[in-house]
């Protein structure tokens, strides 16, 4: 994936040398589709790999703990792609900064290992804490009937849906900041890139505090309630920030909204990926990437919306359909019932449903 991910990314800068016109349009368009698909299965392996390193009790928090370092990156970035593009260029800004990503790609080909016991650095004290009495074997491979089974499964429609409602807000923050700014708030591109990088922080440390919130809220209140409590409070608390933001008249207080939005939206990432595993089990795989498609699914149908909203200055708008969808994200986790059985006919046992973080 890592591989198939950098190729795309360096073909994008070298192609307006090689092409022009509609030709140049479609190699763009499809580097960036093979940049999607190579990274499509990112998170629902990351999922995989979590439930066979980690014990349940720590799931939801080793989920934050990923989800901050990308909003780190994303913080990263458009301060830096911004000051690169301002000096260089963006075909230099994007060829430079995207060659790191192969020394990470071929140092994870020598570390990285399935289970814990392949591992040659594993201690015995390691393979303990992680157990396998509760941990669930993962699938490498399902059939097409499994698949359907799972698309049906009324807890997997659930997370889903609430999913994606709320990338939609999501992806509103994470891709649209920066035009919203320059457009709206009446930024410069420079500025724009470094006040873009502030909401990410918000994310970042919401997700590192969520999984955190949704580990005392299971211990405390069981799955059921627990994985819940967090959603429920974040996700309206979302929706209404995204009112106060557009009613702002100081534009600095709008970016601070972004970052508090965003780190609200994040905080639910450890309860929703927490809750898919948890369903899952050895389907893991499958469920996180039925639910994270719908969550990029999201991504998708906003991008019409956005795009036709703001070309007609109606941010507003935008805004008003990011709040709604944010309650309707909430609502759905009133009817996910984790206290059924996994997806794969098997019994959630104590120490995954009761202690998720």
């Amino acid at each position: 994936m890592g591989l198939v991910a950098v190729a795309a990314m360096i073909a994008t800068p070298l192609a307006p040398s090689l092409f022009t016109g509609q030709a140049l349009f479609a190699v763009l368009v499809a580097m960036q589709v093979l940049l999607g698909v190579s990274q499509a299965a990112t998170f629902p392996v990351s999922a995989g790999v979590f439930q066979q390193w980690f014990p349940p009790n720590r799931w939801a928090s080793v989920v934050g703990l990923q989800t901050m370092g990308l909003q780190l990156g994303a913080a990263a970035t458009p301060p830096l792609i911004a000051s690169l593009m301002h000096f260089f260029g963006w075909r230099s800004a994007l060829f430079w900064t995207t060659l790191p990503a192969l020394g990470f790609v071929v140092w994870w080909a020598w570390y990285g290992r399935n289970t814990p016991r392949e591992h040659p650095a594993m201690t015995p004290q390691e393979l303990a804490e992680i157990g396998d009495h509760c941990t669930p074997k993962v699938k490498y491979s399902i059939s097409a009937r499994q698949v359907l089974r799972l698309l049906v499964n009324r807890n997997v429609l659930l997370l889903t849906l609430s999913y994606v409602t709320m990338d939609y807000v999501f992806y509103l923050i994470s891709n649209w900041a920066f035009l919203y700014l320059v457009q709206e708030r009446h930024f410069s591109v420079l500025e724009s890139g470094w006040l873009a990088a502030i909401p990410p922080l918000g994310a970042a440390f919401g997700a590192g505090i969520g999984g955190v919130l949704t580990g005392i809220a299971c211990r405390r209140y069981g799955a059921l309630s627990g994985f819940r409590r967090v959603p429920l409070f974040a996700l309206p608390a979302a929706g209404l920030l995204l009112l106060l933001i557009v009613s702002a008249g100081n534009a600095y207080f709008a970016v601070a909204g972004l970052a508090f939005c965003f780190g609200f939206i994040e905080l639910t990432e450890g309860a929703f990926w927490g809750a898919a595993m948890t369903v899952g089990r050895s389907d893991t795989m499958v469920v996180t990437s039925i639910m994270n498609t719908g969550g990029t699914m999201g991504g998708i149908i906003g991008i019409p919306i956005v795009a036709y909203l703001s070309g007609h200055h109606h941010w507003h708008a935008a805004f008003f359909i990011g709040a709604g969808l944010a309650v309707i994200s909430a609502g759905a986790w009133l009817a996910i019932d984790l206290r059924t059985a996994s997806t794969d006919g098997s019994v959630v046992p104590q120490c995954a449903a009761v202690t998720v973080a």
